[in-house]
């Protein structure tokens, strides 16, 4: 299938809203080996969005659309693409009664206006909302197949993952079946180079390499009469890259490496606790946006100044005049105290120039990170590049506290 994605709103037009659906189907389209070779996004008018439709219609083998399915009179989406594709709508009993239930848990009456979104396409598979009040739909006419999803990301995220991905892969006349290869440490360049040959010579099963901040993904896909068989096709070319990038690869179909060394760590019945300086907190916010975070770590403590690092972590003020804030002494003085103080298994310390100005001795970028465990204590020295924002800076060096953390953990070359 060749896909467009059709994102419809007012708002996003206007840009009070980041759209960051159309990434996300992008996503999870490509993992299900469909091209998306089109984004488009409307307004909340029928005349433009039929417009759109009918373009879609002409280019498209599947059409998806987020957004315009509220109760309100502008959320016109069901009815545009009913007309589009001439087909006729129908009551669903089921959602008026989800849409009651939901209501009853915090209002005492439903208004009449939301029994708009109990209308569907007739003979669609109907999305029931797990996080919503807008239910979805996927169905086929005219050669073409259609996915209508609400337009908060939270519900279009939860439809796909339980209705609109099984219904695609129904709907598809060769099953796609694919794994994920995350990769850290090593640039998408590299990637490759290294696998430059085989994603040249591989058709089925596919290889393709795609990059995120400081990470590498790479995606194998099988087409495939049953999942059995595509497993049977996929597990050499996954061989042949654990091969090839040995431990730069943390996990395959890991949703991060913080999730990965959370796994790691509860596995193994171990903690963890981190001190941050540069990173402002963004090692203990990804472990703590994970369920179950509470069981590994035992906390962080973000000592951005001097005095901080004094006061709460008791770091000597004469170390870090002589050895400078930005240094692998301070480093390892933050991950051993955190690490001493919260009696965790392990301790992280972070200190560095995050920009987006340089200290006159060291250059943007610059950032130590320490580990500190039983077996000792460990420093990276990272140069993150002098044209980095903050952002990225911050972002990689978490990463890189994470990976750290992660080899520990199963044995490899910390430092590595």
């Amino acid at each position: 299938m060749n896909a467009e994605i059709i994102s419809i709103g007012t708002e996003l037009l206007l840009g009070n809203i980041v759209n960051t659906n159309t990434r996300d189907l992008s996503l999870m389209l490509a993992d299900l080996g469909i091209n998306v070779f089109w984004h488009s996004t409307v307004g909340d008018n029928p005349a433009r969005l039929r417009e759109s439709l009918l373009l879609a219609k002409s280019r498209a083998d599947l059409i998806i659309t987020t957004g315009g399915l509220g109760p309100t009179c502008d959320d016109l989406t069901r009815q545009t693409v009913c007309q589009v594709f001439g087909t006729e709508m129908y009551f669903d009993e089921k959602v008026k009664a989800e849409l009651e239930e939901y209501f009853a848990a915090w209002a005492p009456n439903m208004p009449d206006n939301n029994l708009s979104q109990c209308w569907l396409p007739k003979g669609c598979t109907p999305f029931y909302n797990t996080c919503g009040t807008a239910p979805g739909c996927g169905f086929q006419a005219e050669g073409k197949t259609v996915l209508i999803l609400p337009g908060p990301p939270k519900e279009m995220r939860a439809m796909m993952a339980h209705g609109g991905l099984d219904y695609l892969r129904k709907v598809s006349a060769e099953p796609i079946f694919s794994h994920n290869l995350h990769i850290f440490g090593m640039g998408e360049s590299h990637v490759e180079e290294m696998l430059r040959d085989e994603m040249n010579a591989l058709q089925n099963p596919s290889l393709a390499p795609y990059a995120k901040e400081g990470e590498v993904r790479l995606r194998v896909t099988a087409k495939a009469e049953n999942a059995e068989k595509a497993e049977e096709m996929m597990a050499p070319i996954i061989a042949l890259c654990r091969e090839k990038l040995g431990d730069f690869i943390y996990g395959v179909d890991s949703d991060s490496l913080e999730n990965t060394v959370l796994q790691l760590l509860k596995e193994k019945g171990l903690s963890f606790a981190a001190a941050e300086s540069c990173t402002g907190g963004l090692i203990a916010k990804r472990i703590t946006d994970l369920p179950g975070s509470s069981a590994v770590f035992r906390g962080g403590c973000t000592v951005y100044t001097n005095e901080a690092k004094n006061i709460l972590l008791g770091l000597p003020y004469e170390l870090i005049e002589e050895k400078s804030v930005y240094s692998p002494e301070v480093a390892l003085a933050l991950a051993e105290n955190i690490r001493k103080i919260l009696g965790s298994d392990f301790g992280i310390g972070v200190t560095g120039i995050a920009g987006p100005d340089g200290d006159g001795v060291h250059d943007v970028g610059t950032v130590f990170v320490a580990l500190a465990c039983e077996k000792g204590s460990f420093v990276r020295h990272l140069h993150l590049g002098a044209r980095s924002d903050r952002s990225r800076i911050r972002t990689l060096s978490a990463n890189y506290a994470f990976d750290m953390l992660r080899r520990a953990l199963t044995g490899l070359e910390v430092n590595g």
